[in-house]
């Protein structure tokens, strides 16, 4: 059974500064900021994002970061949880492409309005 995405932030979420969250809010924040707060998802991210087409195979990953592939394909999976990473399965592979403009919503609901 695939996990359930999580919702949008900009439909979910209100800016942190400027007004108060819901207790709901601070938590599908938190959950986003948690998946990219460790190196090696910021790694993976940048390596995603500057690949041809901005997408890259499992196996294109694992060398660049120095971990296994289950290893590598956990931290993806954190990811593409947190609705960061899209994910294809291509055969044997799985390909990671970055969620258009996720990085910069959540910034913007850290930042001032």
């Amino acid at each position: 059974m695939a996990p359930t995405p999580l919702p949008l932030l900009e439909d979910c979420c209100s800016p942190v500064v400027g007004q108060v969250i819901s207790p709901a809010e601070a938590e599908t924040l938190a959950t986003s900021l948690k998946a990219v707060a460790d190196p090696v998802r910021l790694r993976l991210i940048s390596l995603v994002a500057a690949h041809a087409d901005a997408e890259a195979c499992v196996c294109d990953l694992t060398d660049p970061v120095g971990l296994s592939q289950p290893t590598v394909s956990h931290h993806l999976k954190v990811l593409v949880d947190a609705g960061i990473f899209t994910r294809e399965q291509r055969g044997r592979w799985a390909y990671y492409r970055l969620v258009p403009d996720t990085l910069s919503r959540i910034a913007r609901l850290l930042t001032t309005p």
